[in-house]
């Protein structure tokens, strides 16, 4: 088995849309099936070689498909990922409020919801995608992407409101601890208000963000803990109750318990801190 991989942040021009890129590499694994998770990002991936074949989607109403650049919107259940053991693409991890910015449309029309690049923004997957296959390394793909994106930029164009975009920004920066009466206070709408632009814009209400925002902090921390680290410890450090809590909460997200992910999940994950990231 093998397995390549490398990150960099974005152009200075994309900060703050797109957290990072990273690029994956993987050959010689069994082949499976592989959970997408919910996450605090936008699902924004661009294969390289094979399209990324999901077998389930979020919504069970939409049907499989294969993606060459795939992008879907925020979510609050797995999808389920088929491989044939090698895998190879560029990630994307683009916030909801970038998501805005990019493609001048709320995050929320993509609400749980898989589509290809170009149904969104016509023509640009389909040459991100083209020129990714022949680029050979990941500076040079990284660069593509940045020369790409960076033509989306339009200053004419609406942005979310600032307090949406510090309601997303107090989610992320606590974990998912915060809570919507003092994300109401911060922002000074009501939590009514709050809500009904929240969800207008992101597509899910800001106490589910939460959840997927706290849920993905522990998900990130159990493959990255040593195996003496307990489930009830990360559970403590991520703000749940207690361990039950946390169970209840990855089973209702991921569709299994945490220990049963951390089981069935073969594939390596890819997670960098600010010191391995250009």
């Amino acid at each position: 088995m093998g397995t390549m991989s490398a990150a960099r942040r974005p152009a200075p021009a994309l900060a703050g849309l797109i957290e990072q890129y990273y690029g994956y590499r993987l050959q010689g694994y069994a082949p499976g099936v592989h959970r997408g998770l919910p996450s605090r990002h936008v699902t924004f991936i661009v294969s390289i070689g094979s399209p990324i074949d999901i077998a389930a989607q979020t919504d069970p109403r939409q049907a499989p498909g294969s993606y060459r650049c795939v992008l879907s919107g925020l979510q609050a259940l797995p999808a389920l990922i088929a491989h044939d053991g090698n895998q190879e693409g560029v990630g994307i991890e683009l916030t909801p409020v970038g998501f805005r910015t990019l493609f001048a449309r709320p995050a929320r029309e993509l609400w749980n919801t898989t589509v290809e690049l170009d149904d969104v923004v016509s023509h640009v997957g389909s040459e991100l995608w083209e020129r990714l296959q022949v680029t050979p390394n990941w500076a040079d793909r990284f660069a593509v992407c940045d020369e790409i994106l960076t033509r989306l930029l339009r200053p004419d164009l609406p942005e979310v409101a600032p307090e949406l975009d510090h309601a997303w920004d107090l989610l992320v920066s606590t974990g998912g601890t915060t809570t919507v009466s003092d994300i109401s206070s911060a922002t000074g709408w009501s939590r009514q208000h709050l809500t009904r632009q929240f969800t207008d814009e992101f597509g899910l209400g800001p106490k589910l963000a939460a959840r997927v925002v706290r849920f993905e902090r522990a998900r990130r921390m159990l493959q990255a803990v040593p195996s003496h680290i307990s489930i009830a410890q990360v559970a403590a450090v991520c703000g749940f109750y207690d361990q039950a809590h946390l169970t209840n909460e990855f089973t209702y997200l991921a569709g299994c318990t945490p220990a049963q992910w951390l089981r069935s999940e073969e594939l390596p994950s890819f997670q960098y801190d600010d010191a391995h990231l250009g």
